[in-house]
């Protein structure tokens, strides 16, 4: 089975409510995740990561040192089976204005509660458990 590798980005701001993240809305599908995207030849994981969240949502983050995720799953594209493998990282936005891509139908900024809600899939969710958990913790954000 073939891999593909992606990186990503749990980009998360500190607002007038509290600590808030962004998720878009693909519009393959309509799911809500993190912006994330294929590691392109020539780039590590990081530069793709932030890469991606560039152009999908037209911001930039401070990545935060110490926090690494790594999510795998199957799935099929036509008649290919794949493995997918996504690598993580924890950004804080710089900016705020999200200017969306082609890829995506919309774009929320939540808390927690909201996030947790609105993520399509369980190992997303999983991701934002510990993403909210490092923040909270003693090198926290």
């Amino acid at each position: 089975m073939e891999t593909e590798r992606s990186a990503g980005v749990i980009v998360f701001r500190d607002g007038h409510a509290g600590r808030e993240y962004l998720l878009l809305r693909s519009a393959s599908g309509g799911h809500w995740g993190f912006p994330k995207g294929r590691v392109e030849p020539g780039e590590d994981e990081r530069e793709a990561a932030l890469r991606e969240l560039r152009e999908e949502a037209g911001i930039t983050v401070d990545i935060l040192p110490g926090f690494r995720e790594v999510i795998q799953y199957d799935f099929v594209r036509g008649s290919k089976n794949l493995h997918k493998e996504v690598v993580y990282f924890l950004g804080r936005a710089r900016s705020f204005a999200v200017t969306l891509s082609g890829e995506h139908l919309d774009y929320l900024w939540a808390n927690y509660e909201r996030t947790r809600q609105r993520l399509s899939y369980e190992n997303a969710q999983e991701l934002l458990d510990k993403a909210e958990r490092f923040l909270n913790g003693p090198a926290g954000a």
